[in-house]
């Protein structure tokens, strides 16, 4: 059962960071490359149980040690971008994620699917009892994110959108790594506009 005091917080900074949990606990998804601003806004009355990274790309994992360190929390990250990883940390990753692979906090759970085509191990993290879906550069509202000017790999990202995103419930609301959060059903109206727009940066979500 779904705790009623779960809640979703934010920091916006080179992407945005999302808070999940209660008075407690709670996990930081995407902590971004400022420490000090994500810490203020958990605080020093809440735990932080894990650190979880939708992919391993600078502006959304930098941080990352930093953050879990304070608390001794593992860091989370798919198998797929250790390499992105590696560039900015000397440290493994703690915990492997892998397709639907869960993680509990505060009465609610997240779940992994895994959403390549940004990044090799790009993941989208679900969680059914808030109706929300954390996208990081799956997608923005603007559509496709690209990396560094570029898609890494267009039909794969969008077939990740199709097959992980557009299957959730239409409601649900969707908090990207960067801009400001929309729903399922409004993906789903501009999908097609997407597809037909093409590798256009013009027409795709802020590079990260």
């Amino acid at each position: 059962m779904a705790s009623d005091d779960a809640r979703i917080d934010t920091v916006s900074g080179s992407a945005n960071t999302w808070i999940i949990g209660d008075d407690d606990e709670v996990i930081v998804i995407d902590p971004g490359d400022d420490a000090a601003a994500v810490l203020e806004a958990v605080g020093d009355e809440r735990a932080i149980v894990a650190v979880i990274c939708t992919h391993g790309h600078a502006a959304h994992a930098a941080a990352a040690i930093e953050v879990a360190g304070r608390d001794e929390a593992p860091v989370a990250l798919h198998p797929a971008d250790r390499q992105s990883w590696r560039e900015l940390h000397d440290a493994d990753p703690d915990i492997e994620m892998e397709d639907e692979g869960r993680f509990g906090v505060a009465g609610v759970e997240l779940e992994v699917l895994h959403a390549p085509g940004h990044s090799r191990g790009s993941v989208v993290l679900y969680c059914d009892e808030l109706q929300a879906a954390f996208t990081g550069d799956v997608l923005s509202q603007d559509g496709p994110v690209p990396h560094e000017r570029d898609f890494p790999n267009w039909g794969r990202q969008l077939d990740a959108i199709g097959a992980t995103v557009l299957t959730l419930p239409p409601d649900t609301r969707l908090l990207p790594g960067h801009g400001d959060e929309f729903t399922v059903a409004d993906a789903e109206k501009r999908f097609n506009s997407w597809v037909a727009g093409g590798q256009d940066i013009g027409s795709g979500g802020k590079e990260s």
